[in-house]
């Protein structure tokens, strides 16, 4: 028997609110030098993000592709939205681990230069993750 995964898909906006917001928690803490408040969102928000892609996986392992159907002005911006977001959804796992990987080591001058495009790439992806669901799902 398969799961009921008709839910999934509010599951994963929510996912990627918190992300959004966990990511932007931990920029405001990096900002005040609060070094154990900004690693606890990061690793919160990294963990959400993994928690995300692996409903969203099994979601559209289940159900395939879901059809924008609206018509007009709303589809080419639909489209542009989720072209970029996946776009952008691709580069940022690399982005992310390396980030991780280089905090992990100490090695927190090449952390810094790689986070300043990691974290507006990634609160982009978990931003628009959002406007996907909603633009999909609820209009």
């Amino acid at each position: 028997m398969w799961p009921d995964v008709t839910s999934l898909p509010g599951v994963n906006a929510s996912l990627n609110l918190t992300s959004a917001v966990l990511l932007s928690l931990g920029f405001f803490f990096i900002r005040r030098k609060n070094i154990p408040a900004h690693l606890a969102c990061m690793v919160a928000a990294l963990t959400v993000s993994v928690l995300f892609l692996t409903s969203y996986l099994v979601y559209h392992y289940h159900v395939g592709s879901v059809q924008f159907t609206r018509q007009g002005w709303v589809r080419p911006v639909y489209f542009a939205v989720l072209l970029t977001h996946t776009t952008f959804a691709v580069a940022v796992v690399p982005l992310a681990l390396r980030t991780l990987y280089l905090a992990s080591k100490g090695r927190f001058d090449r952390h810094v230069r790689i986070a300043r495009w990691t974290f507006p790439i990634w609160l982009y992806v978990s931003i628009t993750g959002v406007v996907v669901y909603l633009m999909l799902y609820q209009m």
